[in-house]
């Protein structure tokens, strides 16, 4: 079986323990997760299966869509509701006219401060395990893209927001920049991922639907091909005399040659319709080159 599986991860679980019960159930060892969630999120994880696997880091790579839960009023030290409360503040007073006026500053290209519970490696340790430890951690502000923020409800003190971003946003970070903006302070209260590059939550399936389907024998209609994973990168058609060279590893020119400004990465198919690999523009030589090859043959 191979192919991607648009998981709805639960409360509770991590990420790496619904990767468990999928191998499991599919009894597969080739099984992983693209984009992790943390225990206290629930929503859309892509689990990649067998030749699905090698398109994992893409499907990482993608942008995010959140529905989250903001609480001003109180600040943890892990900015969730699982951390310490290191201060309050009457919130009472903070209107929703407030918090739109606020909205557009966290828009855009940015840097980010991580929190310091998050699972960061500083020197091969989790950040998290050292803040536990009693550890002075400061992590590095991060690159990140939020293109879109908007309010769903608006009950104070809590703010349910819909967020769009890019990949390595902390929704966490989000939260206490924002509480701290207003001047209320914030943590987030709960949140649910709402899409992972193209997988949507409405198309998502619990593990118990999940294990129904392996029961009847219908699994087959919840598993994407390995190339939805890549959607948003063009699609080249190749001759015959050209899918040779592709599976051989050898670059092409093709009439395509200039690639999408956003994309130096082309999905490649036969003339059959057959997804075959993932070539890379060089434009020094102006030709792509096969990056990774999913098909031995085109029969």
């Amino acid at each position: 079986m191979d192919g991607i599986l648009n998981i709805n991860k639960p409360l509770g679980m991590t990420s790496h323990d619904v990767v468990a019960r999928v191998r499991k159930l599919l009894k597969q060892r080739r099984v992983g997760h693209a984009g992790t969630l943390d225990p206290a999120a629930s929503g859309v994880l892509p689990i990649c299966v067998g030749l699905g696997t090698r398109v994992a880091e893409y499907l990482s790579e993608s942008g995010k869509a959140y529905q989250a839960e903001i609480i001003f009023g109180v600040v943890t030290d892990t900015y969730d509701t699982e951390g310490a409360v290191l201060r309050t503040h009457d919130a009472t007073s903070l209107t929703q006219e407030q918090l739109e006026q606020a909205l557009p500053a966290f828009l855009g290209e940015q840097m980010q401060q991580p929190p310091r519970y998050s699972a960061i490696k500083i020197q091969g340790q989790p950040a998290y395990k050292l803040a536990r430890a009693g550890s002075e951690i400061e992590l590095a502000p991060r690159p990140i893209t939020i293109s879109q923020l908007e309010i769903l409800a608006w009950e104070a003190p809590r703010l349910t927001l819909a967020v769009v971003c890019s990949k390595g946003t902390y929704i966490r970070s989000l939260a206490y920049d924002l509480g701290e903006h207003v001047g209320t302070g914030a943590h987030l209260g709960g949140l649910i991922r709402t899409r992972s590059g193209p997988f949507a939550l409405a198309e998502s399936i619990t593990l118990n639907q999940l294990e129904s389907a392996i029961a009847d024998e219908s699994v087959t209609q919840y598993l994407f091909p390995a190339d939805a994973a890549l959607r948003q990168y063009p699609a080249l058609t190749l001759s015959t005399e050209q899918v040779t060279q592709v599976l051989h590893g050898n670059p092409i020119k093709t009439s395509v040659q200039a690639p999408q400004p956003a994309s130096t990465l082309a999905r490649i198919y036969s003339e059959e319709g057959q997804f075959l690999a993932i070539a890379q523009w060089d434009d020094q030589r102006q030709y792509w080159h096969p990056k990774k090859v999913f098909a031995t043959s085109t029969h």
